[in-house]
């Protein structure tokens, strides 16, 4: 079974890069403390890793 990970929203996506937002909407991230609970995937890990100073990430 894949590792999972949550996936928090701590700081807000006004004013910040098209891409980030993007990535962010993406992942299911909208507002402040909105979270997801995601497999741990290259692809994902890609994600978070692109956006790592608006989120916080923590494996389950």
């Amino acid at each position: 079974m894949a590792d999972k990970v949550k996936i928090t929203l701590v700081k807000s996506l006004n004013g910040r890069n098209d891409k980030h937002i993007a990535t962010a909407n993406s992942l299911g991230l909208r507002k402040i403390n909105d979270f997801t609970v995601q497999d741990d995937t290259d692809a994902t890990k890609g994600k978070y890793t692109q956006i790592g100073y608006l989120v916080k990430v923590e494996k389950i």
